[in-house]
């Protein structure tokens, strides 16, 4: 299984270069039932590899001007202050056992892992359902929804790891205008500074294993610098199509497992 995971590392950056996001989807499932570790670490972890792995795809992007940095400070800014808060704060406070039934008890790692699997569900179904390149004509910067998106999503991404690539870009196209392939590098850009925010969190309060963060998010960059020069040949509406579908699937998998253990 630990071969296998680290295979799957590679993975995790080429999903990431080539969707500009949904790394996350491969990595809390890799370091949770591959590597073994509870949901708390695998979680900050995540945030971690996916943080480097999205900074390392993000460089190329800004070379080729599909980066907007002025789209990504306005929108990291209130997503970065509510990351570093749940990570630091909020997630330690969730007790171990949160509810006892009889014999069903929903714990930490079953709230986290359910909260990660109903989310992949629903992007998924939004994945699978378009049918084109999402678009908007209506190019206006629209400044409170886009820091209301960024708060909601720096709380999701610091309460189940996730980089929230599938929530970033919608909102990056329907809140502020921007071209999708441009949204997908400015995705990238608030990935990296969200994920290694909410990072730097968990730091101040465990100790890492720096040696395989090192070694995962190694192989993971390398994943992403192929994920990028693949993007320029592949069909974009195949790849997501069939990456829904994927998302589909490892999210009811991590549901129903979650269910069946509790």
């Amino acid at each position: 299984m630990e071969i296998f995971g680290y295979l799957a590392a590679v993975c995790i950056g080429i999903i990431l270069g080539l969707l500009g996001g949904g790394g996350s989807i491969l990595s809390i499932p890799l370091l949770v039932y591959c590597f073994h570790l509870d949901i708390v670490t695998a979680t900050a972890y995540s945030l971690f590899i996916v943080g480097v792995t999205s900074l390392a795809g993000a460089i190329p992007k800004y070379r080729e001007n599909r980066v907007n940095l002025q789209t990504g400070v306005v929108f990291g800014i209130p997503s970065i202050t509510a990351i570093f808060a749940t990570r630091k704060w909020i997630v330690p406070a969730i007790p171990d056992v949160i509810f006892q039934a009889g014999d069903f008890i929903v714990t930490k790692r079953l709230l986290l892992l359910g909260i990660f699997g109903i989310l992949m569900v629903i992007s998924s179904v939004t994945i699978i359902r378009r049918r084109g390149e999402l678009e908007t004509e209506d190019s206006q910067f629209q400044h409170g929804l886009v820091i209301l998106e960024g708060v909601l999503i720096g709380f999701l991404t610091g309460l189940v790891g996730a980089g929230g690539g599938f929530l970033i870009i919608p909102a990056l196209v329907l809140l502020t205008g921007l071209p999708f392939k441009t949204a997908v590098g400015t995705s990238l850009f608030i990935i990296a500074i969200n994920s290694l925010t909410g990072f730097l969190g968990d730091v101040l309060n465990n100790k890492m294993d720096w040696t395989f963060l090192l070694t995962i998010s190694g192989l993971a960059v390398v994943g992403i610098l192929v994920g990028n020069a693949w993007s320029r040949r592949v069909n974009g509406a195949s790849l997501r199509k069939a990456f829904g579908w994927f998302t589909l699937a490892m999210g009811l998998f991590i549901v129903i497992r979650e269910l069946t253990l509790a």
